[in-house]
């Protein structure tokens, strides 16, 4: 039988294609998963932290399972390992206990050597090495913005492994925006905000991957700004990462973006072909997977804007290889971007979802905005979901009315009357209700 980590693109293929897990939440929660190995008819692999573990053991234990029997073949329970609770299981331990960067084999990957340089990341790779090779000692903090699929995740991993590989002892976190809201929210809960302090305020080098997800987010901005003050005061490094510049996140408090300003900035501009070409080579001859030149050329003609849509690419021709014996050729490259593309469709907006991103923004839950309660926050959520439904979608008011609990014509008139004047008179609330239109537009 294969080993798991041979057929694991096969997995994660399998679970992309699946209508009930959104791209983000493939992209969050099962492509950080690293494979270990097959035990006793389970499949054991491994995440970084406790509520990781927590999320993917209750929203998506059962569909791993449905993609081992379907793609291996046989069925296989799932046994997940984090490094909170069981360092000495991390495919490659830090050097001390202090050091909160897990280094997987998978991130392993990401080094300096084995990203791509060309005209349109060459100024992000150069300072990204900087800092590498001298944390504090350049550019502090060092942000790097652009969209999606670009290497921005790939150079914040590179420089974790190289200040890893010179300096062992030095402690490292490498987190996300979102995953920072997540931690406070769970820390206040259990009243263990000093803990989750200590955390974030005692490394030496902070890597906060999609910073702008703590936009809008009152409490976690409080936090960062008190702990980015903290590492910044005593020379210790910090390196964000962003789809869009400082300024153009619109709910972001000002004087973070102040902060986050006052180091370098560095932009990455999508590749061109000859970059793209590169790409696709190199994550060929890592995979050990031969593509001839005319369909790495093909592949990077099609797939122009997104470096993780090659890389994924030749990752689905890989897993066609080991999982049915095809070789790479203009069929499969044609398969394997038509899924690709597929996969890349906009999600659907629906009401729904603009319910939940309001929510994200406001502090609320989504079952806030549908009830009757009326608090102040909760009223307020409530309106401008309204009034983000009424933007977007176009729906008559009635059926916005029946969307909020049967709630009649007038008082969803009112709530987007409320809404509209407020933003003529507010523009820090004008921002954010336009940031959430724009968050919910572009995914």
């Amino acid at each position: 039988m294969e080993t798991i980590k041979e057929v694991w693109s096969g997995i994660l293929e399998y679970l992309h294609n699946q209508d009930d897990i959104s791209e983000v939440a493939y992209n969050v929660w099962i492509t950080c998963i690293e494979p270990l190995s097959i035990e006793d008819g389970e499949v054991v692999v491994y995440v970084h932290t406790d509520f990781q573990k927590k999320i993917v053991t209750e929203h998506y234990a059962a569909k791993f399972r449905e993609a081992f029997e379907k793609v291996m073949g046989i069925p296989l329970g799932l046994r997940i390992r984090s490094g909170e609770e069981d360092r000495d299981s991390r495919p490659a331990p830090a050097a001390d206990d202090g050091n909160l960067f897990a280094g997987r084999s998978s991130d392993q990957e990401y080094t300096f050597e084995n990203f791509i340089v060309g005209s349109s990341n060459k100024f992000a790779h150069a300072a990204s090495q900087a800092v590498a090779s001298k944390p504090a000692g350049y550019y502090n903090p060092l942000f790097i913005y652009g969209g999606s699929g670009l290497g921005k995740t790939h150079l914040l991993y590179a420089i974790c492994n190289e200040i890893q590989k010179n300096t062992p002892d030095v402690r490292i976190i490498y987190t996300k925006g979102e995953y920072i809201t997540n931690e406070l929210i769970e820390a206040i809960q259990k009243g263990q905000t000093a803990e989750f302090r200590s955390k974030y305020r005692q490394v030496d080098v902070l890597l906060v991957d999609d910073i702008q997800f703590i936009s809008g987010k009152v409490s976690t901005q409080e936090e960062f700004f008190h702990t980015f003050d903290a590492l910044h005061q005593a020379n210790k490094q910090i390196v964000l990462t962003s789809d869009r510049p400082p300024r153009e996140i619109a709910t972001l408090e000002e004087r973070l973006r102040t902060r986050f300003e006052m180091g370098l900035l560095a932009d990455i501009q999508p590749p061109d072909l000859e970059t793209r070409i590169a790409i696709i080579k190199r994550k060929a001859q890592l995979l050990d997977l031969h593509i001839s030149d005319d369909i790495c050329e093909y592949i990077a003609n099609q797939l122009k804007s997104n470096v993780r849509q090659l890389e994924g690419a030749v990752k689905r021709m890989r897993a066609q290889y080991l999982l049915a014996g095809d070789q790479p050729s203009l069929l499969t490259a044609q398969n394997a971007i038509r899924d690709i593309r597929n996969d890349s469709q906009p999600v659907p907006i629906t009401v729904e979802r603009i319910i939940t991103e309001v929510a994200r923004t406001m502090n609320v839950t989504p079952e806030d905005i549908r009830s009757t309660k009326r608090s102040s926050p909760i009223s307020q959520a409530r309106q401008v979901a309204a009034y983000v439904v009424r933007s977007i979608t176009g729906l008559p008011m009635k059926s916005i009315g029946e969307e909020f609990g049967t709630r009649d014509h007038s008082t969803i008139v009112y709530a987007i009357q409320k809404v509209e004047a407020r933003m003529q008179k507010d523009p820090s609330f004008k921002g954010m209700v336009n940031d959430i239109i724009k968050n919910i537009s572009e995914k």
